[in-house]
């Protein structure tokens, strides 16, 4: 693992079997699920199906010969087809996850990569996000508050402690 370069497909797989084995994915994954059936995206996305299937079975008379089977893979289809699941996503992932991906996704993810880069040498505080006039100071910026990050730049470092 040592001599792999960052960014090895080798080694962006280890890292990520660790980050599954670890329970993140399914930490996330329970995280925003818990949020997703109160945001509008999901809401207004429910809401154009359910019409999309109603119109659609409005034009077909209920009979018991009727293949319901054949029916429901229809109608998956013309709603796959009718791209209304692909931007309606894209908009419960805007509304969702794009809020915690920088506040709580990532500092979680990049604990436990540094924790799985270099076992026992982390501590249990999170990283101190130094920009260069506060690395010069050897203290942490007073631009932002502890656990938050600022947005990403080419000024901005991470360092696991201050010694």
């Amino acid at each position: 693992m040592a001599g792999l370069p960052p960014g090895d497909p080798q080694l962006v797989s280890m890292i990520v079997s660790h980050l599954k084995t670890q329970g993140l994915f399914d930490q996330f994954r329970r995280d925003c699920l818990a949020d997703v059936d109160t945001k509008p995206a999901y809401l207004n996305l429910k809401q154009r199906v359910d019409n999309f299937v109603s119109n659609h079975l409005s034009n077909h008379t209920w009979s018991p010969h009727l293949n319901k089977n054949q029916l429901r893979n229809n109608i998956r289809h013309l709603v796959l087809q009718s791209g209304m699941l692909e931007q309606g996503v894209d908009r419960i992932v805007a509304q969702v996850v794009d809020p915690k991906v920088n506040h709580i996704f990532r500092p979680q993810v990049e604990q436990v990569v540094q924790e799985f880069l270099s076992p026992g040498s982390c501590s249990q505080e999170p990283p101190v996000l130094l920009t260069p006039e506060s690395e010069e100071e050897e203290q942490p910026s007073d631009s932002s508050e502890e656990g938050e990050l600022p947005p990403d730049g080419p000024d901005i470092f991470i360092v696991p402690e201050l010694v």
